[in-house]
């Protein structure tokens, strides 16, 4: 049997869904096989990381594991008790159930389901054969895993393949523009389902790393943008990256530091729209300030009138 997903993931049994999820995230991350390759101990817990949050950070099975009615591998405390009883059945086709390992005959599944979902209708004049011939087909489970994916690859989308638990790989198609924390279902990819069953989906949940210089703010790209004193006072062209390569920019006569100019449609582009791109312009001063420079604006300063705080907190 699988340890308490609680104490595999680190989290209290009063933890929120919010808390468990970033607890997986965060171990998810760490152990995952293709940041440490030829490591068996960390693929075995990421392993038992990614099925004690199939566990509990899905809200029903989780009610349904607190209130005891399944294990920490997912597995119906009742079923299991009959799959033990019933493993070594005589005769008929076999299934597999991949939560336990064990094995039972297609009769007794039948009647065994049956029982358990009030579908064992008993008619008059059917004979046991009949009964015990009744199939039953259940949705495979779902499976979760964590893809964590680079800003400008979440920004423009593309495909990604990502190593599964058990060494198979997974090809997966991110959409342009996907959120960190947004998860990907990938229909049919998850668990095999049980008779004529149709298979369970994975969700692929997405992390993006952070940009060096990138932010973003529903679909715009935030940046500062660092300038010198001479492009403040006197502006001028300055190269500018964007999400799609880099772009000159006006930086206007007389720019001050916070001072947002904005790239229209260089932002997250959708199907209906397209966000921007927003530059925070931040004067930089050199450092030592080169004679020539101070002996300017001593000079200016001996003369001028200006005063930077007039406005300051409402001041005239």
């Amino acid at each position: 049997m699988a340890k308490d997903p609680y104490k595999t993931l680190g989290v209290a049994k009063t933890a929120s869904q919010d808390e468990i999820r970033k607890a997986y995230r965060k171990l998810a991350k760490k152990l995952h096989p293709d940041l440490n390759p030829d490591d068996s101990a960390s693929a075995d817990q990421f392993k038992a990381v990614s099925a004690a949050y199939a566990i509990i950070g899905d809200e029903e099975k989780r009610k349904r594991f607190d209130k005891g009615e399944i294990d920490a591998d997912g597995q119906e405390r009742q079923e299991q008790h009959f799959y033990r009883d019933h493993a070594q059945g005589p005769g008929g086709a076999r299934y597999y159930n991949t939560q336990s390992g064990s094995f039972a005959s297609e009769e007794d599944l039948s009647d065994i389901f049956a029982d358990l979902f009030g579908r064992h209708a008993r008619h008059h004049g059917n004979s046991g054969a009949q009964q015990r011939g009744q199939e039953f087909h259940m949705r495979g489970q779902d499976a979760r895993y964590a893809l964590a994916i680079d800003f400008l690859e979440a920004a423009k989308g593309g495909k990604k393949r990502i190593t599964l638990p058990h060494g198979e790989t997974l090809d997966v198609t991110v959409p342009a523009g996907v959120r960190d924390g947004q998860t990907i279902r990938l229909k049919g990819k998850g668990g095999p389902g049980l008779g004529k069953g149709p298979a369970g989906d994975a969700l692929i949940e997405i992390s993006v790393r952070p940009h060096p210089v990138f932010t973003r703010e529903g679909d715009d790209i935030h940046l500062t943008l660092p300038i010198g004193i001479d492009e403040a006072v006197l502006g001028g062209k300055v190269d500018v990256p964007t999400l799609t390569g880099a772009v000159k920019v006006t930086v206007p006569e007389g720019a001050s530091s916070g001072q947002v100019l904005r790239l229209k449609g260089k932002g997250i582009a959708r199907k209906n729209r397209k966000g921007d791109l927003l530059i925070e312009l931040k004067i930089v001063t050199p450092k030592p300030v080169p004679p020539e420079v101070k002996a300017a604006m001593e000079k200016w300063r001996a003369r001028s009138q200006f005063n930077a705080r007039a406005n300051w907190l409402g001041r005239s």
